[in-house]
């Protein structure tokens, strides 16, 4: 059986080498991962639009996706990461308001 997919979303941009780094140490701890760009374009720290993008992409991606975003002012400091599960996917993320638009689909009213 194969992993689900991992997709990245993040404000690296693509000019320097930390996406590619991150992508090393997904492979590093699994070499069969599959590793999907959404974007390394969000705008740097706006933590708003990385939110939409994720609520808008999310629901496009086979049961299981493993999010991984990482939109974070406060990147390198002690800020908590979060881990949550969905029914259709797992989203890890700094916990910053991130997954703010995710989240709302799977709150009550």
């Amino acid at each position: 059986m194969s992993s689900p997919p991992i997709v990245l979303t993040t404000d690296f941009g693509t000019s320097d080498p930390y996406a590619g780094v991150m992508k090393g140490v997904i492979l590093g701890l699994n070499p069969d991962a599959t590793i999907v760009d959404l974007t390394h374009q969000i705008q740097p720290q706006n933590i708003l639009q990385g939110a939409f993008v994720l609520g808008a992409s999310h629901r496009y991606f086979p049961q299981g996706a493993i999010h991984v975003a990482v939109v974070d002012p406060g990147v390198g400091t002690g800020r908590r990461a979060i881990l949550v599960d969905t029914p259709t996917a797992r989203f890890l993320a700094p916990d910053n308001g991130l997954l703010s638009y995710v989240l709302r689909e799977y709150l009550d009213d």
